[in-house]
C-alpha cells in the first residue's frame, strides 16, 4: 500500500507543548525553551490588524498574497513577481524538492541541521548526501566535492539549526559562483534578522547574480507569528514561476498575510526582539562559562551547550522542573541541549534548575 521511501523517513516530533507538560506532571508554571519561538510573541499592532479583520474569515484568502508581497518587494528591492509565500518557509522546501528533484538525483546538505531538507529530498525519491559540520558549521568545500551529475538542490541553512553558526559572506559567495548554474542552492535565512555581524551575507544581495539561487526567510522567528505558519522565497522569476506551479491554491491564511503585513510595519518591535536576544545569549554564556560548560557561540535566538551527560535524561530531569529544552541526541549530540532565549525570569530559571541538576 506505502511506497517503500516512507519507510526511511522519521516523522517530526516537535517540542511538547506548555499544556501537556502541565497535565502530565501536575505543575503550574512551565517555561518552554525550545522551539526558537519569540518570547515576545507578536507586536500589538499586529493584535490589532488581526482583530480587525475577524469578519472575513468566511471567505477564501488572496491565493497570490499581492498587498504581502508588495510590500516585502520594497523592502528587498526585488519584483513582486520575484516572492512566493508558503505555509512557513518548511512548506516552501516541499515545493523546492517537488520543482527540480527526480528520483535517483541527489540534494546536498549539512548535519546535523534543519531536518526537514533531509525529509523532502527522500519524499520526492530523491538521495540527501549529508555531510558532518566542520568547526559546527556548513563544511562548504566537502559540499563542492560532492557535487555530481545527479545533484539538483544545494541546502545552506545560515544560521544553521541547531548549532546557530554562519557561513561568511566571502566564503558562502564563492561557494554560490563556483555551483554549476542548474543547481538550485538555497541558503535559508530563518534567523537573519538578528544578527549584526557585518560578515554575515545576506544572500538576497546576489539574486540577480546568481540566477539558481532561492533565499527563504520567516515570520516563524522574530516577528513571532510562529502560530500563523508564514514564510517566503526569494528568486528569480523563472524559478518562482515554476514553483507556483506546485503550490496549493489559498495556502498561506488570509489572517497570516495580515499579520505578516502588520509586522513588517513595527520595526520597533523586532529591535526590542533583538535586543532582548543579545542580552539573554550573553546571561547564558556567562553562566555556562561559570559552570565550566562549553557552548557554541549562536547568531539565532537559541546556543547548544554541551552539559557532559546524558542529554535525554538532564531533558527529563528538566522537564520535571516545568522545564522543555531540546535534547541534542535528536540531532546526534548527545550531550547537547538546545535551549532557546527567553524573558529573563524564564532564563534564570533555566539556569539555576540545570545547576541543580549537574
Amino acid at each position: 500500500m506505502f511506497r517503500e521511501v516512507i519507510n526511511t523517513i522519521s516523522p517530526y516530533i516537535p517540542g511538547k507543548p506548555i499544556s501537556e507538560v502541565k497535565r502530565e506532571l501536575g505543575l503550574e508554571k512551565v517555561i518552554k525553551l525550545a522551539s526558537n519561538e519569540n518570547p515576545l510573541g507578536p507586536s500589538e499592532n499586529v493584535k490589532k490588524a488581526l482583530m480587525q479583520n475577524l469578519d472575513e474569515l468566511g471567505i477564501y484568502p488572496d491565493g497570490n498574497c499581492t498587498e504581502l508581497k508588495l510590500k516585502l518587494s520594497k523592502k528587498l528591492g526585488v519584483k513582486p513577481s520575484q516572492i512566493l509565500l508558503g505555509a512557513g518557509s518548511d512548506e516552501i522546501t516541499q515545493f523546492i524538492a517537488a520543482v527540480f528533484i527526480n528520483p535517483g538525483d541527489n540534494a546536498i546538505m549539512a548535519k546535523p541541521s534543519f531536518p526537514r531538507y533531509e525529509t523532502v529530498t527522500k519524499v520526492m525519491g530523491g538521495i540527501p548526501i549529508e555531510l558532518p559540520l566542520k568547526d559546527f558549521t556548513h563544511d562548504l568545500e566537502a559540499f563542492y566535492n560532492n557535487i555530481n551529475e545527479r545533484t539538483k538542490v544545494i541546502w545552506i541553512c545560515n544560521p544553521n539549526n541547531p548549532t546557530g553558526t554562519i557561513v561568511k559572506r566571502k566564503e558562502l559567495y564563492d561557494f554560490i559562483k563556483s555551483v554549476p548554474s542548474h543547481i538550485a542552492v538555497v541558503v535559508d535565512q530563518a534567523y537573519k534578522e538578528y544578527i549584526d555581524d557585518p560578515e554575515y551575507p545576506d544572500a538576497t544581495e546576489w539574486l540577480y547574480e546568481f540566477e539558481n539561487l532561492i533565499v527563504l526567510q520567516t515570520f516563524s522567528k522574530i516577528y513571532g507569528l510562529a502560530s500563523l505558519r508564514i514564510g517566503y522565497a526569494i528568486a528569480s522569476e523563472e524559478i518562482i514561476e515554476k514553483l507556483n506551479r506546485v503550490r496549493p491554491p489559498f495556502n498561506v491564511n488570509h489572517l497570516a498575510q495580515i499579520a505578516a503585513s502588520a509586522a513588517l510595519d513595527d520595526e520597533e518591535h523586532v529591535k526590542k526582539a533583538k535586543e532582548l536576544n543579545k542580552k539573554s545569549l550573553e546571561f547564558f554564556y556567562k553562566n555556562f562559562e561559570e559552570m565550566g560548560l562549553f557552548y557554541i557561540k549562536s547568531y539565532g535566538n537559541f546556543v547548544m551547550v554541551d552539559v557532559k551527560k546524558d542529554a535525554v535524561d538532564v531533558f527529563k530531569k528538566l522537564l520535571l522542573k516545568g522545564i522543555i529544552v531540546r535534547p541534542g541526541d535528536i540531532f546526534g549530540m548527545p550531550t547537547y541541549l538546545r535551549v532557546t532565549t527567553g524573558q529573563e525570569g524564564d532564563n534564570m530559571g533555566f539556569i539555576k534548575a540545570l545547576k541543580e541538576i549537574l
